[in-house]
């Protein structure tokens, strides 16, 4: 299987992750990934191309599309576009399963319900402009959008053939779920693998197969995901970040964060709170 998975850590305080395409742009290609989130592309300019399950799906301005959880999918970005991103965790959907951890929705035979995309367009501007009282302004809009989903896209019979394909993802989906809850911990691989159930060896190779990265890799990336979520919206310290977040030591974090980013932490808070509202959309 030549595709990742995506590690998608909602925003802070929010059950969603809301942001602007990185592919914006143009002359962009994500190539074939997979996660258990529900995401939604709103395109308000421009245009996109996704390929889900082999098929393409061309996308232009006031479309959408809608990406179900551990359905893979690749995006070409040709041009310059704005496009919303709507990412929202599976469990948000859980009362509505249809089968174990199993949802669907209508995601490419709908793309011109300009109502859902003038919503998610709407979400994103309020969670940016973050105006007195924002919070609750978007989460009403974050539940009508749901309502919307459940309403109108959630498609109520899954065949079983969808159900095994998701099935066989859905089990690393667990994986780093619990990963995800315990990364603060001294988490080892032979501690996860029992408590799945699996050998040292067996959950190793799942993750290099499944994953595409091996097990510590994965781990530091959920490390770092959450530590960079808090440098930009927390006024904690370098050395609290650090040690909140499963790092041994503030140097340790600062010189990780340095081989990614290719720039340390205090200068990233820096130049990201320069930035202000820049990306807003008008």
């Amino acid at each position: 299987m030549e595709f990742q998975h995506e590690l998608i850590i909602p925003d802070e305080g929010f059950p969603f992750k809301v942001f602007l395409f990185e592919g914006g742009n143009g002359n962009y290609v994500r190539e074939k990934h997979w996660h258990t989130s529900i995401e939604i592309f709103a395109v308000l300019a421009g245009s996109l191309d996704f390929f889900v399950n082999k098929e393409e799906y061309p996308l232009k301005a006031g479309e959408q599309i809608i990406i179900n959880s551990n359905e893979i999918h690749s995006i070409h970005a040709p041009e310059k576009n704005q496009t919303v991103v709507l990412q929202i965790p599976l469990k948000q959907f859980e009362n509505y399963f249809t089968a174990q951890r199993f949802i669907r929705f209508r995601g490419q035979e709908e793309t011109t319900d300009k109502k859902l995309t003038s919503l998610i367009k709407k979400l994103y501007k309020t969670y940016v402009d973050r105006e007195t009282g924002y919070e609750f302004k978007t989460m009403s809009i974050f539940y009508e959008i749901m309502y919307i989903l459940i309403r109108d896209y959630r498609v109520t019979e899954a065949k079983e053939k969808e159900i095994r394909h998701s099935r066989r993802l859905d089990v690393l989906s667990k994986i780093t779920t619990y990963m995800r809850e315990h990364y603060k911990e001294d988490l080892k691989l032979s501690e996860l693998a029992a408590t799945f159930g699996y050998s040292d060896a067996y959950l190793s190779r799942m993750f290099q197969k499944y994953a595409k990265i091996n097990y510590k890799t994965y781990l530091q990336d959920i490390r770092m995901a959450y530590a960079y979520r808090d440098l930009l919206n927390t006024d904690h310290t370098i050395s609290q970040i650090a040690l909140d977040n499963g790092f041994c030591s503030s140097r340790g974090f600062s010189g990780e964060f340095q081989k990614r980013y290719g720039i340390l932490p205090s200068e990233m808070r820096r130049q990201e709170n320069q930035k202000g509202q820049k990306n807003a959309i008008e």
